[in-house]
């Protein structure tokens, strides 16, 4: 794996949630290399290469992103209707990982073409386990399975 190569990108306001997120993904040795942004703008600047991520090249894009819905400044439904209309970017798949259970908001997702909508859950290891799936599910995008 390249040394900028982000294998998972989690997009997460709640430093507590994030936190619980990186320690169930590394407890399962389910990544190696793991970006935690704290917004959408943020999150935008960085998959689309620009603002302090300029630098960056938008072809490292990550392999997988974990998205909370409610975020400072841009909500994660933007910030999801941004990833999937761009055609760099739409392939990327995008696990909606919200303590939301908006029926409304769960919709709009699977219209706008994430790949998974799952409720955070409350107890903390009922959260590990719900992490644990989803970074099983993704698995094969994320760890490499050469040695």
């Amino acid at each position: 794996m390249e040394s900028n190569e982000v294998e998972i990108l989690l997009i997460e306001d709640n430093p507590i949630e994030a936190e619980f997120t990186k320690r169930a993904l590394k407890k399962y040795n389910l990544v190696d290399k793991l970006v935690w942004l704290k917004d959408g703008e943020e999150a935008l600047d960085f998959i689309f290469a620009q603002g302090q991520y300029s630098g960056r090249s938008i072809e490292d894009v990550p392999k997988v992103i974990l998205l909370d819905m409610h975020l400072p400044k841009i909500d994660g439904l933007e910030v999801l209707e941004r990833i999937k209309s761009d055609t760099r970017t739409q392939s990327i798949p995008v696990v909606v990982f919200s303590s939301s259970p908006e029926e409304r908001r769960i919709v709009m997702s699977y219209n706008l073409g994430v790949n998974g909508y799952v409720l955070k859950p409350i107890d903390f290891d009922k959260y590990l386990d719900a992490v644990k799936e989803i970074g099983l599910s993704f698995s094969g995008c994320i760890k490499s399975t050469d040695p």
